[in-house]
């Protein structure tokens, strides 16, 4: 369907014809509100939430049994809660919870073929299914993505790469990589990235002359660092590359802009469609998009955080998928506040960095969760170190997976564990163990930590 919006809006002939589509008149709808929107006050913002939140509470009290339910419980109506941070009067909704009341998540006045089934790949342990609004909530979230990429110049004309999470078909005949798009993306296949291939990815990716690269970070990491290990140069076409669909470590950006020498763009979302945030022209910061959802960062005791720095679960409300409403949907996501305002304008709420999924922490003896996040990666440790992965399901007791390069020596594990030492503490003890390869996620992303132990908002 993205490719379908892209198709009719690149190519002028057609568009016309598909001003009738609901698909693309749900998108151009979106992306013209956001063209004014994102320069709107904070008060103006605010009334367009609050009436959009009023919309939505009205709606699910009426024709989603679920949230009916809810209300009656509580003794509520939709008029008892005026503003956002009224929110607080409604019960957080979980995976477990969508799981178990799926059925009576969908909103009664629409018909069954307006619903699309989408499921989650289970990054965080709980795979979980739910329902777009077909052709309606991918046509809206291209707007907003769309709305995002302008912020670095991209239009729909650019040549851009994809180095995500495709697996390109004819890859077994030594073809890695398709068009699509009328020749402007370039879809590469991930899973064939390796030292005897990355030579001929280099090759036609020069060729092709990108103004975009869209990918994975820990895809594009790969590529990253066979070229600065090969002095290989950067490709002089490359604008940006816009990384999301995974958390973007500061060790990540550092060598993405380095090695291919440009500004390397981040957002944060889900496949639920209840959270977006992005950075901007002028600052790394993640702006929240307050017409997408109203977000809150919840501390251990359930309630928001205050204050900037403040490290919090995000929970979110989106607004505007009215045939599977998420109201204080528990994202499992863990980011820091920030009370500061871009010099860019927008008067966005905005987060400082998002630390990742509660799963990407790792537990030490005496209970402390440590994220990944700050962990250098670049440093002289993993210097002879292919890929790795951690591995945690004993407290205190951290498995470090090493696929070795040639070079590799004893003095290396003896580095790697010292380095992981003084980043992690006492509380933790590391283990290395050799393996062969590092197996990604069925969606193609690469997880930096497996972490078994079960986390709760709780142990922050």
């Amino acid at each position: 369907m993205k490719s379908d919006l892209l198709k009719a809006s690149a190519n002028p002939i057609t568009l016309k014809a598909l001003s009738l589509v609901p698909s693309y008149r749900a998108y151009r709808a979106m992306y013209t509100l956001l063209q004014e929107s994102q320069w709107w006050s904070r008060e103006e913002l605010a009334a367009y939430q609050t009436k959009a939140l009023s919309r939505l509470l009205d709606h699910a009290y009426e024709n989603v049994p679920y949230y009916r339910r809810v209300f009656q419980e509580r003794s509520l109506v939709p008029e008892d809660i005026r503003t956002p941070a009224d929110l607080t009067l409604l019960p957080f909704l979980t995976k477990e919870i969508v799981q178990a009341n799926l059925a009576d998540l969908k909103a009664r006045n629409y018909p069954e073929s307006a619903f699309e089934y989408v499921r989650t790949s289970g990054s965080t342990g709980t795979p979980m299914g739910f329902y777009y609004e077909k052709g309606i909530s991918r046509a809206r979230e291209w707007a907003f993505m769309k709305t995002q990429w302008d912020r670095v110049g991209y239009r729909f004309r650019d040549r851009c790469v994809i180095l995500r999470g495709h697996v390109v078909d004819a890859a077994s005949s030594g073809v890695y990589w398709k068009k699509a798009l009328f020749g402007r993306w370039l879809i590469m296949s991930s899973h064939q990235m390796n030292e005897e291939t990355l030579p001929a990815y280099i090759d036609r990716i020069r060729t092709f002359r990108p103004r975009f690269i869209h990918a994975y970070p820990s895809t594009a990491v790969i590529l990253a660092r066979y070229m600065r290990e090969h002095e290989v140069e950067p490709f002089p076409t490359v604008k940006a590359v816009l990384c999301g669909s995974e958390n973007l470590y500061p060790w990540q950006r550092s060598l993405l802009s380095e090695a291919f020498g440009c500004r390397v763009f981040s957002w944060y979302g889900n496949s639920e469609q209840t959270v977006l945030a992005g950075e901007c022209e002028e600052s790394t910061r993640y702006h929240i998009f307050p017409e997408y959802s109203i977000v809150e960062l919840i501390g251990r005791d359930g309630r928001p955080v205050a204050g900037p720095g403040a490290m919090g679960e995000v929970v979110s409300t989106n607004l505007t998928n009215y045939v599977c409403p998420l109201i204080r949907y528990r994202t499992m996501d863990v980011a820091v506040a920030t009370d500061k305002q871009c010099s860019c304008r927008r008067q966005y709420p905005l987060l400082e960095k998002v630390e990742g999924r509660l799963q990407e922490f790792i537990v030490t003896r005496n209970g402390h969760l440590i994220s990944v996040t700050p962990i250098n990666y670049e440093s002289g440790a993993f210097e002879n170190i292919r890929q790795f992965q951690m591995y945690q399901e004993e407290i205190g007791e951290l498995i470090m997976k090493v696929v070795r390069k040639p070079t590799y020596t004893d003095e290396d594990t003896r580095q790697l564990t010292r380095e992981l030492r003084w980043q992690l503490g006492d509380e933790v003890n590391i283990h290395v163990h050799f393996v062969d390869e590092i197996p990604r996620t069925e969606g193609g992303k690469f997880r930096y930590l497996i972490q078994k132990l079960p986390i709760s908002v709780g142990d922050l």
